[in-house]
C-alpha cells in the first residue's frame, strides 16, 4: 500500500488488479516508480481547487431585540413569534441568589440545582396573555458579581420591568437591595417597574430576612413585593406575570391618554364658521338704526 501526501484534498481508494510486474506511474512528472503487487489498493489524492473545498458550517445568532419603553410591536410572520407588545424584563441582584434558576423556570419549567455563576449576560423569552393581547417578555440575565458592572448602562437600556432578587437565608443579599436599587434608578428608565423578589422561599428552617421586614422596604420605596421558590415553582408564575400585567396597564393608560390628548389639540376642535356673502340690497340699504343719519 502506498499513500501520496500533499498539502490537502481528498482520498480516493481504488482497487489496482494489474499483474505484479506491472508498473504504476503515480504522477507524469514523478521520478517515483513503485511497483505494487496483485490485488493491493492505492490511494490517490486529487488536489481541490480552494474555492471547491468544503467549508465549515457556521451558525450565527442575532442579537436580541431592543424595546424602548412601552413600545408596541407588529405581528411578525412567524406563529411562535407572533406579539402584540414586546417588553424587556431585567433580574438583578448578588450573585447566587437564583435569578438564573427563575429564569428559566419560569421560560423553560426547569431548575438545575447545580447552576453555577452566569458569565456575561443570558436572556430568554416567553408570551403570555393579557387581556387577549400577546405579551412578549424578553428576560435579561446577568452576573452578580462586581467585576461584571461594566456592562450596566447597555443591559438596562430599553427595559421596562426589574425584578430585584435576594436570598431569604442570606441577609447580605437583602442588605445589597438598596444598593441595586440606587444602581437600577441611575441607570434605567425613571418609570420602570420594580417588583422585590425574595427567593428561596423554601428555606424557611434558614430565614434570615423577615417578611414583614422585605415587604415594609418595598413600600417605603413604591415597589411590589413576593416572595418565590425556583426550586418548587413557588409563585414563579405569578411574579412574572404580575409585573408584566403591570407593565402593561400602565402602557396602555398611556396609550390612551396620548389618543385624549391629540383628540382634544387645538388643531382638532376646530369649528368652521360660515358666513353668507353680502346681496347688492344690503349694500344699498340702511339698517332701521342708521336711517336717520
Amino acid at each position: 500500500m502506498s499513500v501520496r501526501s500533499a498539502p490537502c484534498g481528498r482520498y480516493v481508494r481504488r482497487s489496482d488488479s494489474s499483474p505484479p510486474s506491472a508498473e504504476l506511474q503515480l504522477a507524469p512528472d514523478s521520478r517515483l516508480w513503485r511497483r505494487l503487487p496483485a490485488q493491493t489498493f492505492t490511494f490517490i489524492l486529487i488536489l481541490l481547487p480552494h474555492n471547491d473545498r468544503p467549508q465549515p458550517h457556521s451558525s450565527t445568532h442575532p442579537l436580541p431585540e431592543q424595546s424602548s419603553v412601552g413600545a408596541a410591536s407588529s405581528r411578525m410572520g412567524n406563529r411562535d413569534d407572533e406579539y402584540d407588545f414586546l417588553f424587556k424584563v431585567v433580574l438583578i441582584g448578588d450573585s447566587g441568589v437564583g435569578k438564573s434558576n427563575l429564569l428559566s423556570r419560569f421560560t423553560r419549567n426547569e431548575f438545575n440545582l447545580e447552576s453555577k455563576s452566569t458569565i456575561g449576560v443570558e436572556f430568554a423569552t416567553r408570551s403570555i396573555q393579557v387581556d387577549s393581547k400577546t405579551i412578549k417578555a424578553q428576560i435579561w440575565d446577568t452576573a452578580g458579581q462586581e467585576r461584571y458592572r461594566a456592562i450596566t448602562s447597555a443591559y438596562y437600556r430599553g427595559a421596562v420591568g426589574a425584578l430585584l432578587v435576594y436570598d431569604i437565608a442570606k441577609h447580605l443579599t437583602y442588605e445589597n437591595v438598596e444598593r441595586w436599587l440606587k444602581e437600577l434608578r441611575d441607570h434605567a428608565d425613571n418609570n420602570i417597574v420594580i417588583m422585590l423578589v425574595g427567593n428561596k422561599s423554601d428555606l424557611r428552617h434558614l430565614r434570615a430576612v423577615p417578611t414583614d421586614e422585605a415587604r415594609a422596604f418595598a413600600e417605603k420605596n413604591n415597589l411590589s413585593f413576593i416572595e418565590t421558590s425556583a426550586l418548587d415553582s413557588t409563585n414563579v408564575e405569578e411574579a412574572f406575570k404580575n409585573i408584566l400585567t403591570e407593565i402593561y396597564r400602565i402602557v396602555s393608560q398611556k396609550q390612551i391618554a396620548d389618543r385624549s390628548a391629540h383628540d382634544e389639540s387645538p388643531g382638532n376642535n376646530v369649528v368652521d364658521i360660515s358666513v353668507p356673502p353680502t346681496t347688492d340690497g344690503q349694500r344699498g340699504g340702511k339698517l332701521q338704526c342708521c336711517q336717520n343719519l
